[in-house]
Formats: C-alpha cells, sequence, structure tokens
C-alpha cells in the first residue's frame, strides 16, 4: 500500500511547518505550499490524496482553489483549517464538496480522524465539517 501523500496550503511558515512536522511524525508523507497557486502549478490528478488548506490567503483563498481543483476533474478530499471561521464561508465550504471545516487551533486528534476518514472515503465522522472542537463522534 502506497503512503498518502497530504497537500497543504498555507501562507503561514509556522503552520505549514507545524502539520509538516505532524504528519511526518506520524508517518505519513506531505509537501506544503505557500498559496493556492503554487499547489496548481504542481497539481497532478492523483498526486495527492487529501489537501488541507486554509481558507483566507492572499494569491487565492481556499474556496476559490478547492473550485479550481473541482473544475479539474479533482475529488481529492479537502479540509479546511481557519483562523476567522464564519458560518457562511463554512456553507460554502460544505456546499463546495470540503470534507470539513476546522477552526484554528485544532487538536491534533481531531484533525488526524478527519484526514483517516477522508483517506477512507467511507464517509465523514460525525457531522461533515463539525468544527466544535469534539472528537468526531463524540
Amino acid at each position: 500500500m502506497n503512503t498518502p501523500v497530504i497537500a497543504i496550503v498555507d501562507d503561514d511558515p509556522a503552520m505549514r511547518e507545524a502539520l509538516t512536522e505532524f504528519f511526518q511524525a506520524i508517518g505519513m508523507a506531505s509537501r506544503s505550499f505557500d498559496g493556492a497557486s503554487a499547489l496548481l502549478k504542481d497539481y497532478a490528478p492523483g498526486r495527492f490524496d487529501c489537501l488541507i488548506s486554509d481558507v483566507r490567503m492572499p494569491d487565492l483563498d481556499g474556496l476559490a482553489l478547492q473550485q479550481r481543483l473541482r473544475g479539474l476533474g479533482s475529488d481529492m478530499p479537502v479540509i479546511f483549517i481557519t483562523a476567522a471561521p464564519d458560518s457562511a464561508t463554512r456553507a460554502r465550504a460544505l456546499d463546495g464538496g470540503a470534507w470539513a471545516y476546522l477552526s484554528k487551533p485544532v487538536a491534533e486528534d481531531i484533525l488526524l480522524d478527519h484526514v483517516r476518514s477522508a483517506l477512507r472515503r467511507a464517509g465523514p465522522v460525525g457531522e461533515q465539517g463539525a468544527d466544535d472542537g469534539k472528537p468526531p463522534g463524540g
């Protein structure tokens, strides 16, 4: 079985580094990008198994990135992690097919549960896009 590759898109270098180190520590591969345009330049179908993206970024926001990927035929699960959650953006993200919409800071175990569930594609854990800080299903 191939190791899944998680794409991380965030304009905050500290967040990219923290997520990269987290996935490395649990034995998952990841690639990080400082913006949506950088990911799109490197995107190819099947290259990444899951996307974790910030919502607000200067070049192209996370929702536009999700829309562009869908336009390219991608069904890669997208998990948003944002420092500025709001219900309208959350609804747009989920309506656009996001797997989850989480608020920063997110507990590692909650993020990992969502990533594992997305990789299994067996259906979302708990409520899709749960951002209440509770463990999925709990």
